[in-house]
C-alpha cells in the first residue's frame, strides 16, 4: 500500500521533469505501465541518463521506441483513411489521439500510448464512410444499435496497429456539448498527407477529453484519474495553448463546471500547469480532488469515499438529470434520492479495472 502510495507522487514528479530523491523504480514503473504513461518517461530517462539505473533507463528506451513505431504506422494508416474517405467526398474531423498524430512535433510522437483512430462524421455521412473504409479492407468489429445515443462502430483490418473508432456525435453525453455550439465551429482544415481532415482547436479538444473522462468514462462519479489524458491536456497547453475562459464557458450548469475544475485542479496539482487560480480553487472541486488524490494513492478508500457523489446529486438532477427526466416523460423534484438502478450503476462502475485509470 505504501509503496502504491508514494509510487503516484514519484510517476508525477518524473512527468514534470523533475528526479525525486528516492525512487522505488519497480513500483513507479508498475503504475506508469498501469496509468499508460511508461513512453512519456522518455523525456526524463534523456535528461537524467546518468542518476537513473540502466536497466529502466533501458526499459523506457525500448517502450518508446516501441511506442514510436506502432504510432508510425497508426499515422500512416490514419493518411490512408483519411484519404479513401475525402474520395467519397468526406472530410472527417479528428479526434483525440488521431488529432494528436497529425499534429504533435514528430520528435514527441512516441511519447503518447493510444488504442485506436477517433473519426467522426456527420450521420447522413455514415453509410458513405462505411463503403469507402470497406473499399480499401475495412471490416465491421462492433457497432452500437442505431438506436443508441452516443453511436459508434469499431472497424479493423488484420496487418494494422489499430482499429478505426468512427464516430457521428462528439464523445459523452450531448448535453455537455450545448454550449459551445457544432463542432465544425471548433476546427481548422489541415492537411493529413494527401489528404485532408478538420483538426479540433486546443481548447475544443481539451473540451472533448474532460467530457470523455468526466462523464463518458464516469471517472467524475467513480473518483478515478486518468493520467495519459492529463498529460495530453498539458501537451494541448503547452503546444497550442488552451483559451482557459473559453473552455469554461463551454461547461454549462454547475455539475459540469465542477466536473471541469476538478479536472483543471488535478492537471495543476499532478502535473504543474499553470491553470488561473479562480478555476482551481472552489471548494467542491478541490474536494472531488483530494477524493480523486486518496483514492489513487489509498485504493481501499474507494468505497466509503463513493459518498462524495452526494455532492453533486442535485446538480445533476437539476442539469442533465431533469432533461432526461423530460425526454422519458418523468417529472419530479431537483432533489431526491438517487434511485436503487443509479446506485448500483454507479457501484459496479466503481468495481470495474478500467485500462489506464487509477
Amino acid at each position: 500500500m505504501s509503496a502504491h502510495n508514494s509510487a503516484l507522487i514519484e510517476l508525477c514528479e518524473c512527468l514534470r521533469g523533475t528526479l525525486p530523491e528516492r525512487v522505488d523504480w519497480v513500483s513507479l514503473i508498475g503504475l506508469a505501465n498501469q496509468t499508460l504513461t511508461t513512453p512519456a518517461l522518455i523525456d526524463l530517462v534523456r535528461r537524467f541518463e546518468r542518476q537513473i539505473p540502466q536497466d529502466v533507463c533501458a526499459y523506457v528506451r525500448d517502450i518508446h521506441r516501441r511506442n514510436l513505431n506502432r504510432n508510425d504506422r497508426l499515422a500512416a494508416q490514419l493518411e490512408e483513411t483519411v484519404v479513401a474517405i475525402n474520395e467519397r467526398g468526406v472530410t472527417p474531423v479528428l479526434l483525440k489521439g488521431a488529432a494528436t498524430l497529425v499534429t504533435a512535433p514528430q520528435a514527441r510522437r512516441g511519447a503518447r500510448l493510444m488504442a485506436d483512430l477517433d473519426i467522426l462524421v456527420a450521420p447522413d455521412q455514415v453509410d458513405t464512410t462505411f463503403d469507402a473504409l470497406a473499399r480499401i479492407g475495412y471490416q465491421l468489429h462492433f457497432k452500437t444499435p442505431e438506436t443508441e445515443k452516443k453511436w459508434y462502430a469499431d472497424l479493423e483490418r488484420p496487418h494494422d496497429a489499430g482499429m478505426v473508432d468512427l464516430h457521428r456525435s462528439t464523445p459523452g453525453p450531448a448535453y455537455f456539448y450545448r454550449a459551445s455550439g457544432h463542432v465544425l465551429d471548433h476546427c481548422r482544415l489541415t492537411s493529413v498527407g494527401s489528404g485532408s481532415a478538420y483538426i479540433p482547436t486546443a481548447t475544443y479538444q481539451a473540451l472533448i477529453l474532460i467530457i470523455h473522462d468526466q462523464f463518458q468514462d464516469y471517472d467524475y462519479w467513480t473518483g478515478e484519474i486518468d493520467m495519459r489524458h492529463l498529460l495530453e491536456l498539458r501537451d494541448l497547453n503547452a503546444q497550442d495553448g488552451i483559451d482557459w475562459n473559453q473552455l469554461a464557458g463551454f461547461f454549462p450548469g454547475e455539475l459540469a463546471r465542477n466536473a471541469l475544475e476538478s479536472q483543471l485542479v488535478a492537471l495543476a496539482e499532478l502535473l504543474g500547469v499553470d491553470v488561473p487560480l479562480p478555476m482551481c480553487s472552489r471548494l467542491i472541486p478541490r474536494v472531488q480532488f483530494a477524493r480523486r488524490l486518496a483514492q489513487a494513492r489509498f485504493p481501499v478508500v474507494r468505497w466509503p469515499l463513493l459518498i462524495t457523489t452526494v455532492l453533486d446529486y442535485g446538480n445533476y438532477r437539476r442539469g442533465p438529470g431533469a432533461e432526461y427526466r423530460t425526454a422519458g416523460r418523468r417529472f419530479g423534484r431537483s432533489w431526491a434520492l438517487p434511485r436503487f438502478d443509479t446506485l448500483r450503476f454507479i457501484l459496479g462502475r466503481a468495481g470495474d479495472h478500467h485500462v489506464g485509470k487509477i
